[in-house]
Parts: structure tokens; C-alpha cells; sequence
């Protein structure tokens, strides 16, 4: 099975740590990243830009609609994943608590399915 780990931080976050605290958070989620990739569980990793650059398009019926970042409302943001394959959902979630981002973020564990496979909702 495969499962993400979101890692949702407050929007302003980054701009409270020195480049060196920066670099060494990095660092540590590239480490973690490269033991998953190591262990044969990683399909995917990236780090997400903030929303200063961010774009919203939307395409209700009749409202087409695009919203320049950054966003006024929004509280945290995706500031990256890593895409598991081949662990259980008990494993996905022993992985996120091993993240080092979960000790200054969120780490969400979503599974991959279909939008229309109910019995994942």
C-alpha cells in the first residue's frame, strides 16, 4: 500500500529560524528521506516552496477564479512530502512519528486511493 506523509507547518514558520537552523532541518529530513529511501519505502520526496509564489485556480461553473499567494487566510501549508510505497498503514504511521518534522510541524498519513473508493473516505 502506499501512504503520504504530509508535512503541514505554520505559514511563517520558516522565516523564524537563522539559514544555519534552516540548513540543519533540511539536512536532517534529507537524512530521513535517504534511511526511507535506503530501506526500499521512499517512491517520493520534495520540499514545497512557501505561498509567496503560490497560485489558486479554480474553475466553478461560470467563476473561473486565480488567487495570487501569498494567502491572507491561510494559517499552515504543505511544506513537503515523502511518498511511501510497500508499508502498511501501521508502518506509515510509526514513520511519521519518526519524521523529523514532527517536532516543529504536523506529519499527516493519507493513503493512496481513488476519489470515488468510498470505503477510504
Amino acid at each position: 500500500m502506499s501512504y503520504m506523509l504530509l508535512i503541514i507547518e505554520p505559514t511563517g514558520q520558516r522565516a523564524t529560524r537563522t539559514e544555519a537552523e534552516g540548513r540543519e532541518a533540511y539536512a536532517r529530513m534529507q537524512a530521513f528521506g535517504a534511511s526511507l529511501r535506503a530501506q526500499g519505502r521512499l517512491k517520493a520526496v520534495e520540499s514545497l516552496a512557501g505561498l509567496n509564489d503560490a497560485v489558486r485556480i479554480s474553475q466553478a461553473p461560470g467563476a473561473a477564479r486565480r488567487l495570487d499567494g501569498p494567502f491572507a487566510e491561510a494559517k499552515e501549508m504543505v511544506g513537503g512530502f515523502f511518498l511511501l510505497d510497500g508499508v502498511t498503514r501501521d508502518e506509515a504511521i510509526e514513520l511519521a512519528r519518526q519524521c523529523p518534522a514532527a517536532e516543529w510541524a504536523t506529519v499527516e498519513v493519507r493513503g493512496l486511493a481513488p476519489c470515488f473508493d468510498e470505503s477510504r473516505a
